[in-house]
C-alpha cells in the first residue's frame, strides 16, 4: 500500500484568543449557528455571547474529521484537507475548551482524543497485522507505523490548543506521545514477540547467503528504536538479546563443525569475514549500539572458545605458520586474537618458543661444526664462528620484522623477542662466550672494511646489528674488555 499524501499542514492560530482584538474562527459554532463566520467573529469581537458547543455535538463534529483522516490513510476515495477544514477542526477544539464551565470540555476532549487512536487501531490496524505472517506482516506493520505517525502528526495539530494549554498546565503526556504510546501498548506489546522472530530468521538467512529486503529490516528496526520514546529499552529488551542469543547458538553450531574441517588458516580466513559481514549488518540496519556486543559474541564462539585448539592445530598451527614463514597468516591471527581478552598471550608464548628454537639449533649447529674442524685449522674455526654471528643477525633481523609487521608491534611480541634472544644469546661456541664472539667480529668488520674495501655505510650497519645484540648480552663488561683485547693485538702488530 501506497503511503497517503496529504497536503501540508496551514500554521496553527497563534494565541488564546483572551488577549487578541480579533479572535479566530469559530469553526463548529459558526457552521452549526446559522450566521456567517465573519459575523459571529464580530459579535464574539463586541463582547456577545457566542453559542455554546455541546461535548456531543462538537465530538461528532471532529468525529468527521477523524473518520476523513482514517479513509485517507486506507486508501478510501477522499478529498485531501483543505485549509478551511483544517481552520474549521482547530477552532472547533478551541472554542470547547475556552467556553465557561461547566462547557469547558478540556479534559473529555483529551480522553477522546486518546480513544480515537484506540478505536481505530483496534478496529482496522491490529486485525490487518493479526491476518499476516513473517515478511509479509513486517512490511504491513512498517505501513502501519509509518500511517500512524501520520496521523499523530494531524490529530496532535486538531487538538493543538490541548497541548499549548491545559497539557502544559496539567503537567499531562504531549499529544504526540499519546499518539505513540497507543501503538506501543496496544500493537507493538501485542506482536513485538513475532516482529522480533521475523526479523531474526531473516538475519540467519542473510548469514547463509541469502538475499533479504535490508531496508525493510532497518525500517522495522527503526520502531523497535523509536516506539522507546527516548530510550532504548524496547530495542535492547524486545529485540537485541534475543538476537545476541540467536548470533552465540548459531556460531557456536559453525565453529564446531569449522574446527575439525578447516585447517588454521582457513578457519580464521572465514571467521574474518564473518566478523566483516556483521559489522556490516549494523551499518545497513541494526542500530550503532549493537555493534560492539554482536562482534564480541561473535569473537567468543569463533575464536575465544576454540583459541587452544586453533593455534595448536598440528600441521597448520601458529607454529606451522612460523615455521613455514606464513606471513599473511600470522597478520590475520594477530587481527582476530588481538580483540580477544588475552588473547594474544598464547601466541606470543609460541613465538617465543619457536624463536628461541630456532636460535638454540642455530647455536647447537655452529657447536657441531667446530668441534668437527681438526684442531690445526684454527683460522677455519674463526670463519664459522663469524658465520654464526651472521646468522644470528640475519635471524634478529628476520623475527623484528614479524614483530613490526605481523604483530604490529606489541609489546608482548617485543618482550617475547628479547626473552628468546636472552636464551641463545648467552650461550657459548667452542668454549668461546657470545661477547667474545661479538667482540671479534666487529673487529673482523672493522678489517674487512681496510682489506676488502667496505663502504661505510655497511660497516655502519653491521657494527649497528651487533649493538642490537648486545642487548640481549648479560655481561656487556666482557664484551668491552674482550674488544680491548683485540684492538690491542692490532697495535702490538
Amino acid at each position: 500500500r501506497l503511503q497517503p499524501t496529504i497536503s501540508l499542514l496551514p500554521q496553527t492560530p497563534r494565541g488564546d484568543g483572551r488577549n487578541r482584538t480579533q479572535p479566530p474562527p469559530l469553526g463548529f459554532a459558526a457552521a452549526v449557528g446559522g450566521g456567517k463566520p465573519a459575523a459571529t467573529a464580530a459579535m464574539a469581537g463586541h463582547g456577545q455571547d457566542r453559542k455554546t458547543i455541546d461535548l456531543e455535538d462538537g465530538w461528532a463534529f471532529m468525529q468527521r474529521g477523524i473518520t476523513k483522516l482514517i479513509n485517507i490513510l486506507e486508501g478510501k476515495p477522499e478529498p485531501q484537507f483543505s485549509s478551511e477544514d483544517y481552520m474549521m477542526l482547530y477552532t472547533t477544539i478551541y472554542n470547547m475548551c475556552t467556553q465557561k464551565p461547566p462547557h469547558d470540555y478540556s479534559q473529555q476532549l483529551y480522553d477522546k482524543y486518546r480513544e480515537a487512536f484506540e478505536e481505530y487501531i483496534r478496529a482496522t490496524v491490529l486485525p490487518s497485522l493479526k491476518e499476516k505472517h513473517d515478511e509479509f506482516m513486517l512490511r504491513e506493520l512498517v505501513q502501519r507505523w509509518s500511517n500512524h505517525k501520520v496521523m499523530v502528526r494531524w490529530l496532535s495539530r486538531f487538538f493543538h490548543y490541548l497541548d499549548r494549554y491545559f497539557i502544559t498546565r496539567r503537567s499531562l503526556t504531549a499529544l504526540r506521545d499519546v499518539g505513540l504510546i497507543c501503538f506501543r501498548d496496544l500493537i507493538f506489546q501485542e506482536i513485538k514477540g513475532k516482529v522480533k522472530d521475523a526479523v531474526i530468521a531473516l538475519i540467519d538467512q542473510e548469514r547463509e547467503g541469502e538475499q533479504i529486503d535490508r531496508a525493510l529490516l532497518k525500517n522495522v528496526l527503526d520502531i523497535f528504536v523509536e516506539i522507546g520514546l527516548g530510550n532504548m529499552d524496547c530495542y535492547e529488551n524486545d529485540f537485541e538479546d534475543f538476537l545476541l542469543k540467536d548470533t552465540t547458538d548459531y556460531y557456536s553450531v559453525k565453529a564446531q563443525s569449522w574446527i575439525v574441517e578447516d585447517s588454521c588458516p582457513d578457519y580464521m580466513i572465514k571467521a574474518e569475514e564473518c566478523l566483516k559481514r556483521e559489522k556490516e549488518r549494523v551499518g545497513h540496519y541494526l542500530h550503532i549500539n549493537s555493534e560492539p556486543k554482536l562482534l564480541e559474541k561473535v569473537q567468543n564462539e569463533l575464536l575465544a572458545s576454540y583459541a587452544t585448539q586453533l593455534l595448536e592445530k598440528e600441521h597448520s598451527g601458529c607454529f606451522a605458520l612460523l615455521r613455514d614463514d606464513k606471513v599473511e597468516d600470522l597478520s590475520r591471527m594477530y587481527r582476530l586474537f588481538s580483540k580477544i581478552t588475552r588473547g594474544l598471550e598464547p601466541i606470543s608464548n609460541m613465538f617465543k618458543t619457536h624463536v628461541t628454537n630456532e636460535g638454540t639449533a642455530l647455536v647447537k649447529q655452529a657447536e657441531d661444526s667446530a668441534n668437527n674442524k681438526k684442531p690445526e685449522k684454527k683460522e677455519m674455526v674463526g670463519m664459522q664462528e663469524q658465520v654464526f654471528v651472521w646468522k644470528i643477525i640475519e635471524l634478529h633481523d628476520k623475527y623484528v620484522a614479524y614483530v613490526t609487521d605481523c604483530f604490529q608491534g606489541h609489546t608482548l611480541f617485543h618482550k617475547a623477542l628479547k626473552e628468546a634472544f636472552e636464551v641463545f644469546c648467552n650461550k657459548g661456541v667452542s668454549g668461546s662466550s657470545s661477547a667474545e664472539l661479538l667482540a671479534t667480529f666487529c673487529d673482523n668488520i672493522l678489517k674487512k672494511g681496510c682489506s676488502e674495501k667496505l663502504s661505510d655505510e655497511a660497516i655502519e650497519d653491521a657494527l649497528e646489528k651487533v649493538v642490537r645484540l648486545l642487548a640481549y648480552i648479560s655481561d656487556k663488561d666482557l664484551f668491552a674488555e674482550f674488544y680491548r683485547e683485540e684492538t690491542c693485538k692490532e697495535i702490538a702488530f
